[in-house]
């Protein structure tokens, strides 16, 4: 990756946290200027304390931030833009946004679940800082026309990546190159 971009890189991790293979993990470890959410102790599945981790972690940055965000982590930035005040944020990479409004795979919460811990509905305005919403055509937790739909919601250009799956370890994928390129477009 380009080290002359000025921002700071914060992961925004999904509902798995950080898995040491995933292409997080992978682009944490070789950025000069990075920070990442860390995982919650308590109240994992609530979005009020993941948007307040998030916010913590903002806190502790000085200076313009681009925002990398995978599956649930992307709802969790749309949460928090929705509730917080505008930072030094130069970007966001929304890389395969979970839709939590339609049943997920057998192993992830259900809907009530999602619902009675603040997720939904998903926030659909426009995001205050530019954004990237990278989406898969063969993504097992949200069909491409939802991600086409949240990205024109949230003001976001669309990249889509053809048949990545969900862009994980599961999927076939460590390392993701391609995030390196966008971030810097970014910011």
């Amino acid at each position: 990756m380009n080290t002359s971009i000025p921002s700071t890189v914060l992961i925004v991790p999904g509902l798995r946290d950080h898995v040491p293979d995933h292409w997080q993990t992978l682009l944490a470890a070789r950025l000069p200027r990075v920070r990442s959410v860390p995982p919650l102790e308590h109240d994992k599945l609530s979005c009020a304390a993941r948007v307040g981790a998030i916010d913590r972690a903002l806190q502790g940055i000085d200076g313009p931030v681009v925002i990398v965000a995978h599956s649930a982590g992307a709802i969790m930035v749309a949460h928090w833009a929705a509730t917080h005040p505008a930072r030094d944020i130069r970007g966001a990479l929304l890389a395969t946004p979970a839709d939590l409004e339609t049943p997920l795979p057998a192993g992830y919460p259900a809907i009530d679940m999602l619902k009675d811990n603040g997720w939904l509905p998903i926030p659909r305005a426009p995001l205050p800082f530019p954004s990237i919403v990278a989406a898969s055509s063969n993504d097992p937790l949200a069909r491409l026309e939802r991600a086409r739909e949240l990205a024109r919601s949230w003001g976001s250009r669309l990249v889509e990546l053809g048949a990545v799956g969900h862009l994980n370890p599961q999927a076939g994928f460590g390392d993701w190159p391609g995030a390196d390129a966008l971030i810097r477009e970014l910011g």
